[in-house]
């Protein structure tokens, strides 16, 4: 009977092979495709930047803006590549990356608010309502992150 198991895990062994490296391969072509937006996204930015030097408030709002974008992605496409090495899935980079994103909506929506000079009621009420709804995001998100960690150190010091 032992023999017989061994054959069927000898046999299924090659297809989860070919399966464990197709995962690792589809999972680097999304490291490399989130670093190449990133690199594209970053460039456009600077030359949006200085093509829009005039128009410097709102230059400065969309650069600010792009940035934040290229830290969500490298932060997505760290958080891929260290899920890669550990083979784990790590709960506090994708916080961290909800928070980052949360902030760079309540920055859009503050720089909207700030440098719109004529808003309709119902775009001011829209304004408003992404705003409260982002800071809502964000405060829920820092409240998990806390979580987390007092979890993690309340786990620490249980561990013999």
């Amino acid at each position: 009977m032992a023999t017989k198991s061994t054959d069927q895990k000898a046999k299924t062994a090659p297809a989860d092979v070919l399966v464990h490296w197709a995962i690792i391969a589809i999972e680097y072509a999304i490291v490399a495709s989130l670093l190449l937006v990133a690199g594209i996204v970053l460039v456009r930015t600077v030359v949006d930047f200085f093509d829009h030097w005039n128009a410097f408030p709102q230059s400065v709002v969309g650069a600010i803006d792009g940035i934040l974008v290229v830290i969500i992605l490298l932060d997505i496409a760290h958080t891929v590549f260290g899920q890669l090495r550990a083979s784990l899935f790590p709960v506090r980079p994708f916080l961290v990356i909800g928070i980052l994103a949360g902030v760079r909506d309540i920055l859009s929506s503050s720089a909207h608010l700030t440098l719109s000079t004529s808003l309709k009621q119902s775009n001011f009420n829209d304004t408003l309502v992404s705003l409260g709804v982002g800071v809502g995001v964000v405060v829920f998100l820092l409240l998990g992150l806390l979580l987390l960690r007092h979890s993690e150190q309340r786990e620490e010091k249980t561990r013999p």
